[in-house]
């Protein structure tokens, strides 16, 4: 086991002798010094794990001293012990970035409890999560072997996605590959589940089903501006996996409270086109190329695919019969970000604001095509990382403490999620096939059946469009993805282990929806 270092600095130090052989007993070992200028030498000689460091020194203050100590050893922990419970000591010790702050008298438990929770406190999270998950696995196992409900499953991969995001934490990943073949096989349940009751939820009114895209703002915007009587901004950040949600929440929990955490179910396929499109029309597929030919876009044109997202909304708020102001906007680019900043107290003024925000959709194809994001994120938790970064740094983390400041309420949600795909799955399409490697629509399809994709041989009864009456849909599902014979190696090389989406699983189908209140009243 490994020992630690501990410097001591106390001008009463020989006090603290049953202290340090406390410590000393329990596998420490501990450096006693006399002052402050005493602990900034031995720093600059020795190494130390932590510093236990003295308010009320004679000569240099403990404070003075932490200052000496972290201008040379920025990372090294600093616990500050005083008498002194004075608010403004606390907080300029706490400014300093010490690692803990105790107050005297001292007692032996109180003094392992610090150092345990500096030194010791990868290890047992490490211990504790490992031990934890494999109580819960058999209980998880378990559930998605049972006939699930659209709820249930949702709780699921909450719960998948809990586990994860601890594991990530821990040091030791023993159990990392175990959660992997676990979530691999809850996502072959989940596409038994979608394959046999997907159909129902659109066409049964009596099918038990879960909020689907097109269902989205009729049930969890409109109301809101009914309800609160303040403007309501609707923020939907493209591509946005449940898990990258909780990696970024803490970021929006500095300006806004979680009034409500819940899941919608995204249509298939799971792309901006379809997804996305429907949130703002509120219709289906099938629905909007019939009704809006004139804004609908089809595999078979070249056209963008979200060109028409304001006009689609219109039309939502125009058939509703709502008499509203509202604002569009979609952000590609952080220079379209800073100016959306500048405009939040003007858009306030509005019943509704929808805001598009395209970055993780943008990373997830950079991941594809660039190389260097690729070393940057080589696995989920990278993935994860890099998001948390993004919002740290961009200027949406600044156009959200501004939509707090103007005291409006704020939706967050996404269109649909993405997968990391590893296994290649052989199809044979004509050229006008698209190219989408998660889902296929074509009129010559050829593939081996298989319980791995699913195959819409009635496009009609999923509620998608048919460019001609042969028209198909496959839908890859668990982590495949869609691949051509020809030049099979190179294009199963080249999009292996590449972020993709489009067909099903609950990473792409399974949406966070979040309702929030500013903390500014």
């Amino acid at each position: 086991m490994q020992r630690y270092n501990i410097l001591w600095a106390d001008d009463e130090i020989d006090l603290l002798k049953p202290h340090i052989l406390f410590l000393e007993n329990k596998g420490y070992d501990v450096t006693p010094v006399n002052s402050g200028t005493d602990a900034i030498e031995k720093c600059e000689e020795e190494h130390f794990d932590v510093v236990f460091l003295d308010e009320n020194m004679p000569g240099m203050s403990g404070l003075e001293a932490l200052t000496e100590i972290k201008s040379t050893r920025p990372n090294l922990p600093v616990v500050m012990i005083t008498k002194n419970e004075e608010e403004h000591i606390m907080e300029e010790a706490i400014g300093a970035k010490i690692a803990d702050y105790l107050i005297k008298p001292l007692n032996p438990s109180q003094i392992l409890l610090s150092v345990k929770k500096i030194l010791d406190n990868k290890r047992l999270i490490s211990e504790k999560t490992n031990q934890s998950y494999q109580q819960n696995f058999m209980n998880i196992s378990m559930a998605f072997q049972d006939d699930l409900d659209h709820e249930e499953w949702a709780d699921i991969y909450k719960k998948l996605v809990y586990w994860e995001l601890e594991i990530d934490e821990t040091d030791n990943r023993s159990m990392g590959e175990v959660f992997d073949m676990q979530k691999e096989e809850a996502n072959k349940q989940f596409t038994r589940f979608v394959r046999e009751s997907y159909e129902h939820w659109l066409n049964d009114p009596e099918a038990d089903k879960p909020m689907l895209s097109h269902q989205l703002m009729r049930n969890k915007v409109f109301p809101e501006i009914e309800k609160n009587g303040k403007s309501v901004f609707f923020l939907v950040i493209d591509n946005l996996r449940y898990d990258q949600w909780k990696v970024i929440e803490p970021a929006i929990q500095e300006y806004f409270t979680v009034e409500e955490e819940e899941s919608y179910y995204s249509i298939l396929p799971t792309t901006t086109a379809y997804a996305r499109n429907s949130i703002f029309s509120g219709m289906l597929p099938d629905e909007m190329a019939k009704k809006y030919p004139d804004l609908w876009v089809g595999e078979d044109s070249e056209e963008g695919k979200n060109n028409f997202e304001k006009e689609f909304l219109e039309k939502q708020i125009t058939r509703l019969n709502m008499d509203i102001r509202f604002t569009y906007n979609k952000i590609k680019r952080t220079s379209e970000g800073k100016q959306l900043v500048d405009k939040i107290r003007n858009m306030a003024r509005n019943e509704l604001n929808v805001i598009v925000y395209n970055f993780v959709d943008m990373l997830s194809h950079a991941r594809t095509d660039t190389a260097m994001i690729r070393e940057l994120a080589p696995d989920e938790s990278a993935y994860r990382s890099i998001t948390r970064s993004w919002i740290d740094h961009s200027p949406l983390i600044d156009a959200i403490q501004a939509i707090a400041q103007s005291s409006s309420k704020l939706i967050i949600t996404t269109d649909h999620g993405t997968i990391r795909v590893q296994k290649p799955f052989k199809i044979i399409g004509d050229r006008n096939t698209n190219t989408n490697l998660r889902y296929k629509q074509g009129k010559n399809l050829g593939y081996d059946p298989s319980d791995k994709i699913l195959e819409v041989l009635r496009p009609e009864k999923m509620h998608l469009p048919k460019i001609n009456v042969s028209t198909t849909y496959a839908f890859a599902a668990e982590d495949q993805f869609f691949a051509y014979p020809n030049n099979f190696n190179y294009y199963v090389n080249y999009y292996k282990d590449t972020f993709q989406h489009g067909g099903v699983s609950m990473e792409e189908m399974i949406i966070p929806i979040i309702s929030l209140n500013s903390k500014y009243g």
